[in-house]
């Protein structure tokens, strides 16, 4: 049987927006998403945290975490990763075939030297352009610790709507249980770019 192919490998890339270049992550971006992710500050809100180079790069180096990955770059530069994991919707058995693929996860992680100047504003409203308009998607939503304030500001800079605030439901590495929250954004809310 065929692999089948990821959405992301339908695409022409990369995408440019007006200052950064979107592209695929290639094993080549171990040692510039290192450089970033591993300080403390993006450290602390990352989903798998890494303690050394060797765990970071067999974590990164998988095929899974590949596929999902997208390199922002400034003047060739890397400034930060997206990722865009494509899911299935909910659905009833009946209709559980008209569900599959038409929603995705959002994520981010950006350079905090380049924090402050809308460069992750830039790069995730470019994201949700891909996903609604070439890719069809429906739905995308993020979720974040509630604590991690830079996140959820973003996601509601780029229009998402806060639709869950759970009480110490998710549990950081160092922090114990903290509230979450949950964004989303469907595709006719999403006024396409121009």
């Amino acid at each position: 049987m065929t692999p089948m192919r990821h959405p992301l490998d339908t695409l022409d890339w990369p995408i440019s927006t007006d200052r950064l270049l979107l592209r695929r992550a290639a094993p080549d971006d171990l040692d510039a998403t290192w450089a970033y992710r591993q300080l403390p500050e993006t450290h602390e809100w990352v989903r798998a945290a890494t303690v050394t180079y060797d765990d970071y790069r067999e974590r990164f180096l998988r095929d899974e975490q590949l596929a999902d990955l997208l390199i922002v770059e400034l003047d060739g530069r890397v400034i930060g990763d997206l990722t865009l994991q494509i899911q299935d919707a909910w659905a009833q058995e009946e209709v559980a075939d008209q569900a599959k693929g038409v929603q995705g996860e959002l994520g981010w992680t950006l350079d905090p030297s380049y924090g402050g100047k809308g460069y992750a504003t830039e790069a995730v409203r470019a994201l949700i352009d891909v996903a609604f308009g070439s890719l069809g998607l429906r739905r995308l939503q993020a979720d974040c610790f509630y604590d991690n304030e830079p996140s959820w500001r973003l996601m509601e800079r780029v229009g998402m709507r806060r639709e869950q605030h759970t009480v110490k439901d998710s549990l950081h590495r160092t922090r114990g249980w903290l509230d979450g929250l949950s964004y989303a954004i469907l595709a006719e809310e999403w006024p396409a770019s121009e």
